[in-house]
């Protein structure tokens, strides 16, 4: 890949306090080695070394790159898929809890298959999902008969016109960081909330597993963000974190794709109880969470 990015400042906070923390591979496509750096500042972690936006695409293509497929073939493909359904009704409850809306209008940024936005809709919610990958949005109208639009509109679409605007496991995965806050700000409506999933490299997951952590998925994760590093964020774009939400499967589900970067199988068994580790870490503190839902207003 001829374009890359070398970051001599934190995306988040903008100091020059960087350093490397450690190698990170790319399991999924390429297999090559990536740094991993920390700010000390805002303890934000990133991936040096990307691909522009304009090269990147090849790294998502990949049937194990589950994300964008809708397959339940293989142990960690059909675990996915049992998380994802049974997340969809706690996160319409999350929703409509935060905003005190039981229908509204939401914009759901990188709808991957469509899964989300056809479960708000039947809810009777108004829903625009943007989706980059066109094979996704093939996905989402055949098997969901849900319509997606290409994430080029981000930036076409009305502003202050959303009640609820969601990022599942999205900012991670956005070049151009402090631009997309500010549009995602202008957005919503004055009341409208943001949910943000992502990631949380302070678990114990991450922890146990290290440099084969799964979540660092690296090229295609150029952020991996700690609390502090997503409350800052937030404050420099003038929006504040007031909730924080666990999500209690991804430990598992993370734990049994790291075992499997760092074994070159996965282990079923540690997996289970490495991830039973980290959520009982978490009890005390959602902070400590494998993933993190922040739900955010102006």
């Amino acid at each position: 890949m001829s374009s890359t990015i070398h970051y001599t400042n934190c995306p988040v906070c903008g100091s020059c306090d960087i350093s490397t923390v450690l190698l990170a591979t790319d399991h999924t496509v390429s297999k090559e080695k990536f740094p991993v750096v920390e700010c000390s500042n805002c303890t934000l972690r990133f991936t040096q070394n990307v691909p522009g936006p304009e090269c990147i695409a090849p790294y998502y293509k990949s049937e194990d790159y589950i994300s964008h497929t809708n397959t339940s073939k293989g142990l960690i493909n059909r675990l996915y898929q049992f998380v994802r359904n049974r997340t969809m009704v706690s996160k319409r409850k999350l929703i409509q809890q935060s905003t005190g809306l039981s229908e509204g209008t939401l914009l759901d940024v990188g709808s991957g298959v469509g899964k989300f936005v056809q479960v708000m809709k039947q809810a009777g919610w108004q829903v625009t999902g943007l989706e980059p990958d066109a094979d996704a949005r093939k996905v989402a109208a055949q098997v969901y008969n849900t319509t997606l639009t290409d994430i080029a509109q981000f930036n076409d679409l009305p502003v202050g016109s959303f009640d609820a605007i969601t990022m599942w496991h999205v900012l991670e995965h956005v070049h151009e960081l402090q631009r997309y806050m500010q549009q995602l700000k202008a957005l919503l409506k004055e009341n409208g909330k943001l949910f943000i999933a992502v990631p949380n490299y302070r678990s114990t997951d991450a922890a146990i597993y290290k440099e084969h952590w799964a979540a660092y998925d690296v090229p295609r994760h150029l952020y991996h963000f700690s609390p502090r590093s997503i409350e800052l964020l937030m404050e420099k774009n003038g929006m504040k974190v007031k909730a924080y939400k666990p999500m209690w499967y991804d430990s598992f589900y993370i734990s049994l794709l790291s075992s499997k970067y760092k074994n070159g199988k996965p282990n079923l068994i540690a997996a289970f109880f490495n991830g039973l580790r980290s959520n009982f870490k978490t009890l005390g503190d959602v902070k400590r969470c494998s993933s993190v839902i922040y739900v955010i207003s102006k």
